[in-house]
């Protein structure tokens, strides 16, 4: 490159920052972009294809009208994979596992479970083998209809960490990437801001110490180190269920650091609203950010899910066996995964190439037991079909608890069989609200812990019961 093109990329570089911000440049382009033009188009070389689709979505027109700018002339802009660039992070890559897996523990107890660096390893195992944890990216992270709202509200953390709802709650069935998001944020505040100590802890960690800092009398450490941080990441959050003391230990550290305007994000299993387990305290803070769920994926992103980890090395796996099982598999993201292990495992022991073939034979059991879809139509005829309801009568406007109550036992069946929203149930049984099958869903979990009977039909019935009486119309 000539003097004449870095005073243009300079020039260029300044003209983004202006319109994007120093912090959006230094986490996006800085390192990982190349500038190349020729005639009216200028060419964004990028890493890979997450940076691709990223910064055309999110930065194109703020890029072209630089690019006009410095150039002095009408720009086209285009962003397109570098060799360079891939391999440069392909290396880079390799380089932090190869410190991960040569990295020893220097002492017996567990390290601070804050500031953790990426490449630092975990305790020991009983065996005495380090085991060092492998930090996902944003970038490795499969993005669809079931994700993408709360994914892009973890770019969001991210981009301008505590400038929007705060705090940020992920929730979600096990397996669906809660906290491989955490992970991911984590790694993009390190990386956007080297200065800051970002605290990353699962409650059960935080309970751990706790209980430790009370029990030696130094309280005053633990909460030092969490409530001084600059961001806290807090996964497993219903772990604290039904732990009165670590509550409001944790409340008391929340709103510090949330005064302060530091940055939050916690993961848990369910909607704050459906835990009876949390103190209302808590439940008010965690409803007073942004809270996005996670479903288990669809087939279009399962299938995108099992060409990601295909493309990450072994045996390459044809498309017609990836079809196969984004079609077949209704699970999680790691059934997915354990199905590609499975069928990869199979096909060198059996000393044959990946086909159909090879893939029905290696996992014929798991397919056996292959979970079928559900529908919200599947769930409203079961209902009807068990308790004698006439066909549309969950959809209807009336408030009887003749009705009222199949529909509420109607919109819990669907959160837990079907991968719908609560808008979307909501919407489906009556054109209702988002916060009516919330509520409804968290009525029939109070019914099934405290042993409740309903009255339906002439019959008074065990709410569990009538549940698996549902299940079994709607499954067989």
């Amino acid at each position: 490159m000539t003097s004449s093109d870095r005073d243009v990329v300079a020039a260029l570089e300044q003209a983004i920052i202006q319109r994007i911000g120093e912090p959006r440049y230094q986490l996006w382009f800085a390192r990982h972009t190349k500038f190349t033009w020729e005639d009216n188009l200028l060419v964004v070389g990028v890493p890979n294809r997450f940076f691709q689709e990223w910064l055309q979505n999110t930065f194109a027109e703020a890029v072209r009208a630089a690019a006009t700018e410095v150039l002095d002339q009408p720009m086209q802009v285009r962003f397109a994979i570098d060799a360079e660039l891939f391999q440069a992070a392909r290396k880079e890559q390799a380089a932090v596992e190869q410190a991960r897996n040569a990295a020893r523990p220097t002492r017996d107890e567990p390290p601070e479970p804050i500031d953790v660096e990426p490449t630092a390893p975990r305790p020991a195992s009983r065996a005495g083998r380090p085991s060092a944890r492998r930090w996902r990216h944003l970038s490795e992270f499969v993005v669809g209809a079931c994700n993408r709202v709360a994914h892009a509200s973890a770019l969001s953390v991210v981009e301008s960490p505590g400038q929007g709802p705060n705090p940020l709650v992920i929730h979600g069935p096990v397996g669906t990437g809660k906290t491989h998001l955490l992970e991911g944020i984590y790694l993009g505040l390190r990386r956007g801001y080297p200065e800051w100590r970002i605290c990353f802890v699962t409650a059960e960690d935080f309970t751990n110490r706790f209980v430790q800092a009370m029990r030696l009398g130094k309280l005053g450490a633990f909460r030092k180190h969490f409530r001084e941080c600059d961001a806290l990441l807090l996964d497993d959050l219903h772990f604290l269920a039904g732990k009165r003391a670590t509550q409001e230990e944790f409340l008391h550290t929340f709103d510090v650091l949330h005064r302060d305007g530091k940055q939050l994000v916690l993961t848990c299993d369910c909607h704050p609203r459906l835990s009876d387990d949390f103190l209302p305290d808590l439940a008010d803070r965690l409803l007073g950010g942004a809270v996005w769920g996670l479903t288990p994926p669809d087939a279009d992103t399962r299938l995108a899910i099992l060409r990601a980890k295909a493309a990450r090395g072994g045996e390459p796996v044809p498309e017609e066996v990836l079809s196969f099982l984004a079609g077949q598999l209704r699970g999680n993201v790691r059934e997915l995964e354990g199905a590609l292990h499975s069928v990869r495992h199979y096909g060198r022991v059996a000393g044959r190439p990946i086909d159909l073939a090879l893939a029905r034979e290696a996992l014929a059991d798991l397919l056996r037991h292959a979970v079928q879809v559900v529908q919200l139509a599947d769930v409203d005829r079961a209902v009807c079909r068990v308790l004698r309801l006439e066909a549309g009568a969950l959809q209807s406007r009336q408030r009887a608890w003749a009705v009222s109550h199949p529909r509420m036992l109607a919109m819990y069946l669907a959160r837990k069989h079907t991968a719908a929203a609560y808008s979307e149930i909501g919407k489906y049984f009556g054109g209702r609200n988002h916060s009516t099958a919330v509520a409804a869903e968290k009525k029939v979990r109070q019914w099934l812990q405290q042993g409740s009977e309903l009255a339906l039909g002439g019959r008074c019935l065990a709410v569990r019961d009538l549940i698996e009486m549902i299940e079994r119309e709607l499954l067989r």
